[in-house]
């Protein structure tokens, strides 16, 4: 396999003073996304703010990418290659939190109860950045090559990059750069699940649970039942897999009426596109026997999905050495005094267990201020969550750092992760993270070696392993459906 030199260029020193200067603006675009948080197809409001911000910096506009319309981008640059920064904006439901607080309390600010439970306030702020600063840096050095940033939507539900790949969104593109906050900064890049989801909804007949009962069929036991049949099914999966659900429609508050609708929404997950397939068919089977059991009738609204992460090691390995070139997050006591302070509300054992995976002795800061060391390939972290950067990575070479703006071990998708959102600690990790990605970035421009050395590589994986969309053919993005209506 061809194999790309680990030694950064200059790349750090030329691209870091501009994140610098530039990060105060994205800062504070970042607090604002915080401030309004929105659900996934409905970030209209987050991508105008970007999209302001970028138009200011001199950059390209193209909307409704795919046809979505909260999916866009903003390029710089002429010519090739083209350099694709991936961006999130969408939050979580029911995680309304105020900033800053060591406790479980929703934000007073926030007319609704959704929170960014996973950072992406600073994950599409933080690509932005690397994109205004890897084009300052174009301009000012004479150099050939666009910089695109992506703003993708619905990260967290129904995948909005998956559909963007189907519609052809990076056809052009020769490479991508993204990150996430996390707890710690790394660049090893992990397996993730391949993942779909849909709704469940279940029909049967309204009467009087009282005085009538054998008139009814109800659709609340069919969906009861579908429950009972998964939780069985969960003892004959493997042990990566994962299958979750929540209730949308328990058909209505009146015990005394047999409940005519129901709904689920059903996520499932398998470590490859193939095997979640299958196992989502096993589920669907569930369902058909649960509507059988109950005489009711179902139907199954396919939602999104995406595929596993495909690991790049040429582009980890000079992100590596840029963020070694760069060292760690410089959090400030200030900084670990609040973690302190937070890391008491932590679930028991989170915290050490993160000491214990970075080597750290315990009662270590509660923020991590090293760079943890890069993994071997057969050695490789299997996270049993999702993200659908895995689709990109299965047409482009992609790349992802993990960038360190949180306490070891804040979960995600937990109020912790939203009450430091704001904080001065996120922001360093995500100017940190934008300095990081921006290098290698201008690597990718500037160092043909290594954009042969990582095409190289997709090459042989993808001659062997192609590509296999899990989205089914024709299937069109949720907010194009007849009927959509936001969740």
């Amino acid at each position: 396999m061809n194999t790309a030199p680990t030694a950064p260029a200059d790349s750090v020193a030329r691209i870091a003073p501009l994140v610098a200067e530039l990060g105060p603006r994205f800062t504070r675009l970042s607090d604002d996304i915080w401030d309004h948080p929105e659900l996934r197809w409905e970030e209209h409001r987050s991508v105008e703010k970007q999209i302001e911000i970028a138009e200011e910096l001199g950059a390209r506009i193209s909307r409704s990418i795919g046809g979505i319309p909260t999916a866009f981008s903003a390029e710089w640059g002429e010519g090739g290659p083209v350099i694709a920064i991936l961006g999130e904006y969408d939050a979580l439901a029911s995680l309304s939190q105020a900033s800053g607080s060591t406790t479980r309390e929703p934000d007073p600010g926030n007319a609704g109860d959704a929170g960014h439970g996973c950072g992406h306030n600073l994950l599409g702020a933080g690509s932005l950045l690397a994109a205004a600063a890897v084009a300052r840096r174009l301009d000012a050095g004479g150099l050939t090559g666009t910089v695109r940033y992506y703003g993708c939507p619905a990260e967290e539900a129904a995948a909005g990059k998956t559909f963007m790949v189907a519609a052809g969104a990076f056809d052009d593109v020769d490479a991508a750069v993204t990150w996430h906050p996390a707890d710690a900064m790394s660049t090893s890049q992990i397996h993730s699940l391949a993942y779909t989801q849909a709704y469940f909804r279940f029909r049967g007949t309204a009467s009087h649970a009282g005085a009538a009962p054998q008139h009814g069929r109800s659709a609340l036991d069919a969906a009861e039942l579908m429950n009972i049949g998964v939780n069985f099914l969960r003892e004959h999966m493997d042990d990566h897999e994962r299958i979750h659900y929540a209730f949308t429609d328990a058909g209505g508050t009146s015990a005394n009426v047999v409940q005519s609708t129901a709904e689920l929404y059903y996520v499932v997950r398998s470590p490859t596109v193939a095997r979640m397939r299958a196992l989502y068919e096993r589920v669907k089977r569930i369902a058909e026997g649960a509507a059988l059991m109950t005489d009711t009738v179902f139907e199954v609204e396919f939602d999104g999905a995406c595929a596993e992460l495909l690991p790049n090691r040429a582009l980890e390995k000079r992100l590596h050495a840029n963020v070694i070139e760069l060292g760690g997050v410089p959090y400030d006591d200030d900084d670990q005094e609040y973690g302190r302070a937070l890391r008491a509300g932590l679930p028991v054992g989170a915290a050490e267990a993160r000491f214990a995976q970075l080597d750290l002795a315990p009662g270590a800061d509660p923020l991590f201020t090293g760079v943890a060391p890069l993994t071997d390939p057969a050695q490789r972290h299997r996270m049993t969550g999702s993200t659908d950067v895995g689709d990109v990575s299965w047409v482009v070479p992609t790349v992802q750092i993990m960038g360190g703006t949180h306490i070891l071990g804040t979960p995600p998708h937990s109020w912790q992760f939203v009450a430091q959102g704001k904080s001065p600690a996120a922001h360093k990790g995500m100017v940190h993270a934008a300095a990081a990605m921006a290098a290698t970035a201008l690597d990718l421009v500037t160092d043909p070696a290594l954009l042969d050395a990582a095409k190289a590589e997709f090459a042989d994986t993808t001659a062997v392993t192609p590509y296999d969309c899990p989205i089914p053919d024709g299937t069109v993005p949720p907010p194009l459906r007849e009927g959509y209506h936001p969740a």
